[in-house]
């Protein structure tokens, strides 16, 4: 077995294609994934614009936000996220970095009462976005793990 590269083959010996895309190439298109399924780009900034629209006037998550006098920052992040992780673009990554979805709401008391307003909100941006049903239980599936993931904080006065 020889260790050299051949044309055939641009990768050392050994070596793995972690199938990473050089800076300057396209974004690749799935046009079997998820991203695409429930429409794309519209879709998503629907479902996120809406859910920020319910922010805007929620007790529990308004407060939340740092800057809450301009909510459109935090709901293209969701959006860039959202997109990139059901095969849209990957436009989250190639501006932020590696989502750390854990690290970057470290900073911010996400309590069981506000996971719970947060996944009722979200619930109704992804239902009234009119999802076939298989699609939005698919979506839904994957909010209320995220969302579940993100607790950091006990409740005040609950057990610790």
């Amino acid at each position: 077995m020889s260790t050299a590269s051949s044309p055939a083959s641009p990768q050392p010996a050994g070596r793995r294609s972690l199938g990473l895309r050089g800076a300057d190439a396209p974004p690749a298109r799935r046009p079997d994934s998820f991203y695409e399924a429930i429409g794309g780009e519209p879709t998503f900034r629907r479902i996120v614009h809406r859910f920020y629209e319910q922010v805007a006037t929620d007790d529990i998550m308004f407060p939340m936000y740092p800057e809450p006098e301009d909510l459109g920052p935090a709901e293209e992040r969701l959006r860039m996220f959202l997109e990139q992780y059901w095969g849209g673009p990957t436009t989250y990554s190639d501006t932020r970095g590696h989502p750390r979805l854990r690290m970057r709401h470290a900073p911010y008391p996400v309590t069981p009462t506000a996971r719970d307003r947060w996944l009722k909100l979200m619930t109704v941006a992804v239902k009234e976005a009119g999802l076939a049903p298989l699609h939005e239980a698919t979506l839904l599936d994957y909010l209320e793990r995220a969302a579940f993931s993100l607790v950091n904080t006990a409740e005040p006065g609950g057990p610790q």
